[in-house]
């Protein structure tokens, strides 16, 4: 998921205070101008505290102390009353679209946090220098900041920079029980959850049909076009067909005995809550009440019967979907445009081709949103087919899996020995030397426990050597702990990563030269001794990275000195690496769109351009010639790649859409810009809530064996036919992202479409470090290992 940085420029909107009524329009002149002057002072508030944070944030990340109390107590001092006031209003956290009118209260309680993790920091350092008083004094001061801000400020929020709000109240209790406990320095892995009891549904009406003859029922109208819609002309029939909890029918639930024992404690309950949970009956209950737009509503009640094993149910509801509400929008976590239909469309195909038993096909269904690709849906058009469910002839069953005919290639792009070469058929396929090369990749950055970018303690994989016996540590000494007990036993000798990944079937890593500088050496070794190829990166400005702006400014790309850097940036990896053979080819940026430290996500064409022109210069400084990409946010934005990047040959995408596959990517792909395709980054954490570390292994070797047959089947041959592979997120369980480096967190630090609806970052490794003891040389190998193990190593 990419480099972090704590803190960092929050999210801004104007402040705005609501007044009484205004008697007189005297009164009212007045209270307006008195109103705009108080807005605009709280919105220079916002700007100056935010530039506090920063400034705060920075001076703590270099471990200069006295500057972060120094620039806290100022902060704390100039808008402190302003904080307070503010705090008195609350009784519970702001809602989303409040926040901003809170940003002077979050910012003033985030130099609070700061200051006390600075008083901790210090501690730390004075008790491994053996001074233990000293550090009791500052571990003293650390407690009392925290439980200052813990009873002045218990709903402010601090913003990560990856999208999400925390609690600072939350976090500032944690570091109290710490110092309390002793715990200071807290190390090993966080003891799981209770597991809870799965609970499946059980329905009182399963419908009279499968599938449902809609046309019995109703009537289709406008079909292929904008203005489709289903005529319901029999509802009482219609809901007789379909089942409990199927759209039309909402009167079978009612006559559930099961649903009527529990039905007045139902709205008491958080259907998100329970739509996480393994109460899955339960669950369908609340959502059967929920308030929801009636495809989300009906999407999410397809979900529960898919997981509770009532596939045919399932596959009824999500063509429900498509039938009566294929143009319902709804909203993710990052406020960004879901639109369900597409879901259910893909959801329905997947079931499909798990099922066969089903002895059913899809046919001629579509969907396709005009203008889907930005963030406002008020310009989204709707052609819709919802296609009909029908049995598979014998043809069907025999060509399910049939490669086609490619004819004669009819494009090429790249040099002689990495080329991409595009088929009569419309195939895409990336060769190397000649040899057809689905690329089989991982995100490899070895992490050691303990270090983190927050802390500027991550060291450089490629010349760490802990033990100093010349060796490079990952790539050489990792060993496996096959019994898992934390200890190197006899016959756990080291084999290091690069045998590893060898075996896993790996034939390239994903790798940026920035920020450290790369030992090519290992390189030239794991190309030479296991023929692992290197994709080269350049960030292009994410994260500050090559602009020579600072995170808080952010990469401006129209900024014409922010240009130049960066050019000048990707010169220097292009010059450095053009005449090695291992390079397979370049990529540029990592979810740029997402912004974080850069304004890709403001201005996404400024953005798309100048990728271009980097492009370009790396075509004129790479004698080989090979081919260029880049690593954008799943579709965003595709229609400005597509009119601004010519010169970048692949698209590549971070995409994180749940374990059933990229869905309408290659599609949408192939229909807008007709560029092979490479997902740069996908990937499910190991761990979930209320399942075991064993059902959460499993759970993330299914994720990412659909998530490879879907890349596997889109690629030449098959499907849309642009695939050229995917790069695996990530090899090692990275300790530091939940912020405490030296303790493997199992919170959720934001909602996913992963087993428990949550993001657990810290445990996205296809290898685990254990108790992290044995750092950075400890693997115990996860589930997922062994089924890449088996599917790249097909022939």
């Amino acid at each position: 998921m990419g480099r972090s940085k704590r803190g960092g420029q929050m999210f801004f909107s104007k402040c705005f205070l609501r007044r009484g009524v205004v008697f007189t329009l005297l009164l009212f002149f007045w209270g307006a101008g008195f109103l705009f002057g108080e807005e605009q002072a709280s919105e220079v508030n916002h700007q100056m505290s935010d530039e506090y944070v920063d400034k705060a944030w920075a001076a703590s990340g270099a471990g200069n102390f006295q500057d972060v109390y120094r620039i806290t107590n100022e902060c704390i001092e100039k808008f402190g009353k302003e904080a307070d006031a503010l705090a008195q209003t609350l009784n519970n956290f702001p809602s989303q679209k409040k926040r901003g009118m809170y940003q002077v209260m979050n910012n003033v309680a985030t130099c609070y946090f700061i200051q006390g993790e600075a008083y901790l920091k210090e501690g730390i350092i004075l008790m491994k220098e053996g001074k233990q008083e000293q550090a009791k004094e500052k571990f003293a001061c650390a407690k009392k900041v925290f439980l200052e801000v813990i009873g002045k400020y218990p709903y402010a929020q601090a913003w990560d920079p990856r999208g999400w709000y925390w609690s600072i109240r939350e976090a500032s209790q944690k570091t109290v029980e710490k110092i309390e406990k002793g715990e200071v320095i807290k190390m090993g892995v966080e003891p799981p959850q209770p597991v809870e009891k799965e609970i499946k549904v059980k329905l009182y009406d399963y419908g009279l049909e499968f599938p449902v003859d809609y046309e019995k029922y109703g009537e289709f109208i406008g079909i292929g076009t904008e203005n489709y819609r289903y005529v319901i002309k029999d509802p009482i029939g219609l809901s007789r067909a379909t089942g409990e909890g199927i759209y039309p029918n909402t009167s079978s639930i009612k006559f559930d005995p099961r649903f009527i024992k529990i039905k007045k404690k139902l709205f008491k309950m958080d259907q998100w809550k329970l739509l996480n949970s393994r109460d899955l009956s339960t669950a369908f209950y609340r959502w059967n009440l929920s308030s929801e737009p009636l495809g989300v509503k009906q999407f999410y009640i397809a979900d529960i019967l898919q997981r509770s094993g009532l596939i045919k149910q399932a596959v009824k509801a999500y063509y429900a979907i498509l039938v009566h509400f294929p143009s319902v929008v709804g909203w993710t976590y990052w406020q960004t445009p879901w639109y369900v239909g597409k879901v259910a469309l893909y959801r329905l195909k997947f079931l499909l081709r798990k099922y066969p038993q089903l002895n059913l096909r899809l046919k001629d269904a579509y969907l396709e949103v005009i203008n889907g690709f930005d963030n406002n849906i008020r310009n989204d058009k709707f052609i819709v087919n919802p296609g009909r469910l029908v049995k598979k002839s014998f043809l069907d069953k025999s060509s399910s899996v049939k490669k086609r005919k490619l004819g004669r290639i009819v494009e090429r792009r790249g040099g002689d020995k990495v080329k991409l070469v595009k088929y009569e058929s419309g195939d895409w396929q990336l060769m190397v030397d000649d040899i057809p090369f689905l690329v089989k990749g991982i995100t490899y950055s070895p992490t050691k426990v303990g270090e983190s970018p927050d802390e500027g303690t991550l060291s450089n994989w490629t010349t760490q050597d802990t033990n100093n016996n010349g060796l490079i540590d990952a790539p050489y000494e990792a060993w496996v702990d096959k019994n898992r007990n934390n200890i190197q036993d006899k016959g756990e000798e080291r084999v290091g990563d690069f045998k590893l990944l060898k075996d896993m079937g790996v034939n390239a890593i994903r790798v940026y030269h920035q920020p450290f500088k790369l030992n090519k050496e290992v390189f030239k070794q794991l190309f030479q001794k296991y023929g692992i190829y290197i994709i080269m990166g350049d960030f292009l400005g994410k994260y500050a990275l090559g602009s020579g702006a600072n995170w808080s400014e952010g990469t401006n790309y129209n900024n014409p000195q922010h240009q130049k850097n960066m050019l000048e940036s990707v010169r220097k990896m292009v010059l450095e690496f053009k005449d090695e053979p291992y390079i397979l080819f370049w990529l540029l940026g990592n979810e740029n769109v997402y912004g974080i430290a850069c304004n890709a996500d403001k201005k996404p064409r400024s953005f798309f351009k100048f990728a271009n022109k980097a492009a370009q210069l790396i075509k004129s400084l790479d004698p080989l010639k090979r081919p260029v990409a880049i690593a954008s946010g799943d579709t965003l934005y595709l229609n400005l790649f597509a009119e601004e990047c010519p010169d970048v040959d692949i698209f590549g995408t971070n995409v994180y859409r749940g374990k059933y596959g990229f869905l309408d990517l290659w599609d949408s792909v192939k229909k807008l810009v007709d560029k092979p395709v490479i997902i740069t980054e996908y990937g499910c954490p190991s761990y979930a809530r209320g399942y075991t570390d064993e059902e959460g292994e499993i759970y993330q070797a299914e994720y990412h064996q659909n998530a490879w047959e879907d890349i596997y089947y889109n690629s030449c041959g098959y499907g849309a036919g642009n695939s050229i592979g995917g790069i695996a997120f990530e090899w090692l369980d990275e300790w530091w992202k939940a912020y405490e480096p030296y303790y493997h967190d199992r919170k959720g630090l934001f909602a996913g479409p992963f087993l428990d609806g949550y993001m657990h970052e810290e445990w996205l490794g296809i290898c685990s470090q254990g108790d992290g003891k044995n750092s950075p040389f400890l693997r115990q190998l996860k589930k997922v290992y062994f089924t890449y193990k088996e599917l790249w190593n097909k022939d």
